[in-house]
């Protein structure tokens, strides 16, 4: 189903709820050793049996002594494991306008950016018709400047998006949920998506003949933030587009204010049965002392720039009101996390309706992409 943009959101307050969640210390096995199998393929087996070994939500953190410090606005040279520096580009009809917010963006928020959900159907079927004609649903997340405002227009394409696949199809909704996503590419650019991600591809298989991989289907598009909150870490969001969510939306477990708890996997584990990747992140030796003796930590932004880095997923049915809580170190004349991430969203909300089509363009748009070379974006079965 097409949607279109019919005018700015109504200005939406945030729901309050309480929900708390403790962690307690993993130890290191002395007589552990990294291990990598091969995943299975079928998507449906692969997760099937985290929920027994993965980390529970109050498992999975250590305590705040062993929790390195919050690093998120340090950008990172290339170095020598071969992880690319950020390209730089800085036009001036970018959306993105820099130093906008210079001084008012909390300490606690080490990243915020713009996040578009996509999904992709299995073998052959082009438009899904249920969750199970999912094979797998993925994030897109390009980080903007921390003191960025979002002016009119679209986004440059700065080389710094990241690409994240979730196995399980769905995102999880309560702390009950908890499942691995893992970073597919980083330091993408806008043309490598669309070659290598966006694309339909046809491919022949001995036994099978010729085989169809569908295009990527965009189904939401907004804005987003990465928080600490001291002992965790948050990804919370905000949609902008749909407007209205729809049938899809929720069957994937999408909110229009929605947040996890993620937590970064040390590679120098056995991965969780069911949830090993062929080959593990090319971390350099900083990043690998940070997880000192612990299995989990508090994903930092600089861990999703380094592929097949795997991740958990928490979900918090309190919505973004954690991810989102004001720290006590938080300096006078600083916004509130939820009001700079509000801000941003509402920023975002004008810029789309600037843009000319409906949602699907300007969600392409976005992308430096044509939109008639892709599905629409879709909001029902």
């Amino acid at each position: 189903m097409t949607t279109t943009r019919s005018g700015a959101k109504a200005e939406s307050s945030p729901k309050k709820e309480n929900g708390e969640v403790a962690g307690s210390k993993h130890q290191l096995d002395a007589k552990a050793t990294p291990v990598s199998k091969r995943g299975k393929k079928d998507d449906n087996k692969k997760q099937q049996t985290i929920e027994d070994i993965i980390p529970s939500p109050t498992e999975a953190y250590g305590n705040d002594k062993n929790q390195p410090p919050a690093n998120g606005d340090k950008k990172e040279d290339q170095n020598k494991n071969g992880v690319a520096e950020e390209k730089k580009v800085d036009h001036e009809d970018s959306a993105e306008q820099k130093g906008a917010r210079e001084g008012v963006v909390p300490s606690n928020i080490l990243e915020k950016g713009l996040i578009y959900v996509f999904i992709r159907g299995r073998v052959g079927i082009d438009e899904p018709s249920s969750i199970d004609d999912i094979r797998r649903s993925y994030i897109v997340l390009r980080p903007l400047a921390k003191d960025a405002k979002l002016g009119e227009g679209t986004i440059d394409d700065a080389g710094n998006s990241r690409l994240i696949a979730i196995p399980k199809k769905v995102f999880p909704v309560s702390g009950r949920d908890r499942w691995i996503a893992f970073v597919e590419k980083s330091h993408a650019s806008f043309k490598t998506l669309k070659d290598d991600f966006l694309s339909a591809e046809d491919y022949t298989t001995k036994t099978a003949g010729v085989r169809h991989t569908p295009a990527a289907t965009p189904v939401a598009e907004g804005v987003y933030a990465i928080t600490s909150t001291g002992r965790e870490n948050h990804l919370a969001y905000m949609i902008t587009l749909p407007e209205d969510l729809g049938e899809v939306q929720k069957e994937i477990g999408l909110k229009e204010k929605g947040s996890f708890i993620i937590s970064t996997r040390n590679p120098q584990y056995e991965a969780p049965k069911g949830t090993a990747l062929p080959q593990g992140p090319d971390y350099p030796k900083e990043v690998l002392d940070e997880f000192r003796a612990l299995r989990w930590m508090g994903t930092q932004p600089k861990h999703l720039n380094y592929p097949n880095t795997q991740f958990l997923l928490i979900g918090e049915s309190s919505g973004i009101q954690k991810a989102t809580e004001p720290q006590k170190d938080q300096e006078d004349g600083q916004e509130k996390p939820i009001e700079e991430l509000e801000k941003l969203e509402d920023e975002d909300t004008h810029r789309v309706e600037g843009l000319q089509g409906d949602d699907s363009e300007a969600i392409f748009a976005d992308l430096h992409a044509r939109a008639k070379d892709y599905p629409k974006l879709q909001t029902t079965f």
